[in-house]
C-alpha cells in the first residue's frame, strides 16, 4: 500500500532564553492511504507541535526542518502562497479545542462556507447547500437552522461536528485531528469516533489522530506510533504494539490504563517527562524506566526491528518479553 503522507528527521525548534531547544527531534513516520495513524503519548511529548509542523502552523520564530512529503511534494518548500492552498483543502486540521477554532462573531454556516469558498469557485447558495449538507452528514439536527447558528448557541458535541464538518469541506486526502474528543463525555467521544471511521471509509482519506488515551488509539488505529520528549521510541501496527509493546515507556502507559477487571491500584510511570530545555544525553526515557543501564544515560539507542512492521528505540530489547502484557 502506497504513503499518502512521509516524513523524515522533522525538527522543530523554538527560541529560548537558553537558545533554540527542539520540541519536535527526528521524527520519521509513514501514513498509508486511507487508514489511520495514531500518534500516543502524554502531555508535552510533541505531539501536537509535529501536527503544527506538517502544516507550518507553529509560531513565529520557530524553524521547521527535515523533509515533509505529501504525494512526494516537499510541503517545507513550499512557499506561503502554496500552502495556503493545501491547508483545508488536501490537508484539513481539526484542533483541540472546537471553540476556540470557531470564530465566536460569525455564524457557523458562513465560516464554513468561506472555507469552501476560498478553494473552490462556487456561488454562495451552492456553498449553503454544500455547508447543510455537511452538517447532515456529521449528524448536526435540524441542518437548515443550525447553519445561522454562532459558537456559543452550540452544545460543545455540536460545536466539534461544526469543526469536523469544516474540516471535510473539501474533501481533504489528509486530516489532522489533535486530540478532537478531549473535551467531551464518552457517548459523544464514541459519536464522533464511529463518524470518523465512516468519513473515512466514504471519502477514503488518511487520518493522523494525536492523543494520550489507549482507549481512543485501540478503537481508531491501523498503526501506532508512540512519542516521548519529541521522538517516536515504537511504531507498528495497533495489535501489535498494543498486545506485545517492545518500549517500556508503551508498557508503562498501556498498564496504567484501567481495564475491566481492574483489581488494586493502578500502575503509574514515576517521575516527570524531562524538559526540553534540559533534555538528557542518552535516552530521555532513561530516569524513569525500571530497566535503564548505565549506557542509557550515556547513549541514544537505534531503532530495532521485530515481527512485521514493529520498531522501537531500545537498549533493552533483546528482553521485551519483560514489557508484554
Amino acid at each position: 500500500m502506497s504513503n499518502l503522507l512521509e516524513i523524515d528527521s522533522l525538527v522543530t525548534s523554538f527560541s529560548t532564553k537558553k537558545g533554540m531547544v527542539d520540541a519536535v527531534r527526528g521524527v520519521t513516520l509513514r501514513v498509508k492511504k486511507g487508514k489511520t495513524t495514531v500518534i500516543l503519548g502524554e502531555s508535552g511529548s510533541g505531539k501536537s507541535v509535529m501536527l503544527r509542523s506538517i502544516l507550518r502552523l507553529t509560531q513565529r520564530g520557530s524553524n521547521v526542518a527535515g523533509s515533509v512529503r505529501l504525494e512526494g511534494e516537499d510541503l517545507l518548500g513550499k512557499s506561503p502562497k502554496e500552502m495556503v492552498a493545501i491547508r483545508g483543502n488536501r490537508v484539513a486540521m481539526i484542533f483541540q479545542d472546537a471553540l476556540s477554532a470557531l470564530d465566536p462573531l460569525y455564524r457557523v454556516g458562513d465560516q464554513l462556507k468561506e472555507t469552501i469558498r476560498a478553494h473552490h469557485k462556487v456561488g454562495r447558495r451552492e456553498a449553503k447547500d454544500r455547508v447543510i449538507e455537511l452538517f447532515r452528514k456529521v449528524g448536526i439536527p435540524s441542518p437548515e437552522e443550525r447553519v445561522r447558528a454562532y459558537p456559543h448557541e452550540m452544545s460543545g458535541g455540536m460545536r466539534q461536528r461544526a469543526v469536523i464538518a469544516m474540516a471535510l469541506g473539501c474533501r481533504p486526502d489528509l486530516l489532522l485531528a489533535d486530540e478532537p474528543t478531549t473535551a467531551l463525555d464518552v457517548t459523544i467521544q464514541a459519536q464522533i469516533l464511529r463518524l470518523f471511521k465512516e468519513l473515512q471509509a466514504e471519502f477514503g482519506m488518511s487520518i493522523v489522530l494525536v492523543t494520550h488515551d489507549i482507549g481512543v488509539a485501540a478503537e481508531m488505529a491501523d498503526e501506532i506510533a508512540v512519542m516521548y520528549a519529541g521522538k517516536i521510541v515504537e511504531y507498528g501496527s495497533a495489535e501489535e504494539v498494543l498486545t506485545r509493546p517492545m518500549h517500556p515507556y508503551t508498557a508503562g502507559l498501556i498498564a496504567a490504563t484501567p481495564q475491566s477487571k481492574q483489581t488494586g491500584r493502578l500502575s503509574t510511570i514515576p517521575g516527570q517527562p524531562p524538559l526540553i530545555t534540559e533534555m538528557p544525553p542518552g535516552c530521555a526515557f532513561a530516569q524513569r524506566c525500571p530497566y535503564a543501564e548505565s549506557r542509557c544515560t550515556e547513549s541514544v539507542p537505534d531503532y530495532v526491528s521485530a515481527g512485521r512492521s514493529q520498531q522501537a528505540a531500545c537498549f533493552q530489547l533483546a528482553g521485551r518479553e519483560r514489557y508484554a502484557q
